[in-house]
């Protein structure tokens, strides 16, 4: 006869040991989601706001003036509409709604996939636009002024910048989804939540169970949150770079390089 666990972590460990495998396929789910929708969501946000931030010259046809007024009304209406609704009445009305109303029973996890996607789509539509809006106009113009147009513009001398600069963004996106995927079991998503709750409700250890869970999601926003700390730095470069190549010979005096935050403290 099994002698069952009397103290909290002798539980912890008995449920680990039980049910692992659950918690572990749970993990997979709720990152599969949260980085496939964190990814198809940036798309869809670069995509909206490189077209919301289209400029419109004064000598624009009406026709063409109405054409562009009316996508960026539908565009403002989307973001506005997934921003101001929580993501788990999105899930309802998507995948109940998709069957009442258009006969398409699709998946819970294509559903799941769908809404974290577009939600975070509508998030980060706002993020570019600022990050675009935040590039000083001059570059814009200057650009403009050696024959680039507005695509060439926008890839080679605007959106590098304002990636760099929405990077932080992209990456808090990321860790909410990971969190917020957990709204997805309304819709019978096997994320993490919900497997929590199928190993809570054998024994009745809820404490003991979500204890676990707390662990294991502090452990994925955790080394995601690092991973992009890395990733940001990267992007930045080095602090003490030089814009020229030195020659003795032409400049006996020497150039001026930026010292490092540590080296500068170290002077001191």
């Amino acid at each position: 006869m099994t002698t069952m666990p009397t103290t909290f972590f002798e539980w912890v460990f008995f449920l680990l040991e039980q049910y692992g495998w659950l918690f572990l396929k749970g993990a997979f789910v709720t990152l599969m989601l949260a980085l496939v929708g964190t990814f198809i969501g940036c798309v869809i946000g670069f995509i909206v706001g490189i077209i919301q931030t289209i400029p419109v010259a004064p000598n624009t046809g009406k026709m063409k003036k109405s054409f562009y007024g009316l996508i960026r009304w539908l565009l403002d209406a989307y973001v506005e509409l997934f921003r101001g609704t929580p993501m788990i009445v999105q899930a309802m009305v998507v995948y109940y709604g998709s069957m009442s109303l258009f006969d398409i029973d699709m998946s819970a996890m294509f559903a799941g996939f769908l809404v974290v996607s577009v939600n975070t789509g509508a998030y980060m539509a706002e993020t570019v636009r600022g990050g675009i809006n935040s590039i000083e106009p001059g570059q814009h113009e200057a650009a403009t002024a050696i024959g680039m147009n507005h695509y060439q513009t926008m890839r080679k001398v605007i959106l590098p910048q304002a990636l760099r600069n929405i990077m932080p963004q992209i990456g808090n996106n990321l860790i909410i989804n990971i969190k917020d995927t957990s709204v997805l079991n309304v819709i019978s998503v096997t994320e993490l939540y919900f497997s929590s709750k199928s190993a809570a409700g054998v024994y009745y250890k809820y404490f003991e169970v979500f204890f676990i869970t707390c662990v294991i999601y502090f452990i994925m926003t955790f080394t995601v949150s690092r991973i992009l700390r890395l990733v940001e730095r990267r992007m930045a470069g080095p602090r003490d770079y030089q814009l020229i190549t030195y020659d003795p010979l032409q400049d006996p005096c020497g150039h001026f390089q930026v010292p490092l935050a540590k080296n500068r403290g170290e002077s001191k």
